[in-house]
């Protein structure tokens, strides 16, 4: 989870994703999905559907038994997604960092006219 958000992070930086530098917005983008998938985790793992290996977890379990490696992805998965698709949109978009870069956003081409 460190290296997904070590890879991603620099996005924040270089091409201005801003998803780290607006907390309100990134929170009501994460909320519904992890409430969603924290329940049905909790659910899962307290009914024995599934469960998790200490072997490739720290031990810390949560009440339920889901692991809080779990909890973890459910945050750092969607923020790097976040990023990633924020970073996409303003370099495709010829965003104000990538303008002072000298990069040049892709031209949309008009169809051109049937006569």
């Amino acid at each position: 989870m460190g290296l997904c958000l070590l890879v991603t992070l620099p996005l924040e930086f270089v091409v201005g994703a801003r998803v780290w530098r607006r907390p309100r917005r990134l929170a009501i983008a994460l909320a519904p999905a992890f409430a969603v998938f924290v329940g049905w985790d909790l659910w899962a793992s307290s009914t024995g559907t599934w469960g998790f290996d200490e072997r490739y977890t720290i031990g810390v379990t949560l009440p339920g038994g889901m692991a809080v490696e779990e909890l973890v992805f459910f945050l750092v998965v969607p923020i790097c997604g976040l990023l990633t698709l924020e970073a996409v949109r303003i370099i495709l978009a010829g965003g104000p960092e990538w303008r002072r870069r000298g990069a040049h956003p892709p031209q949309a081409t008009e169809p051109k006219a049937r006569v």
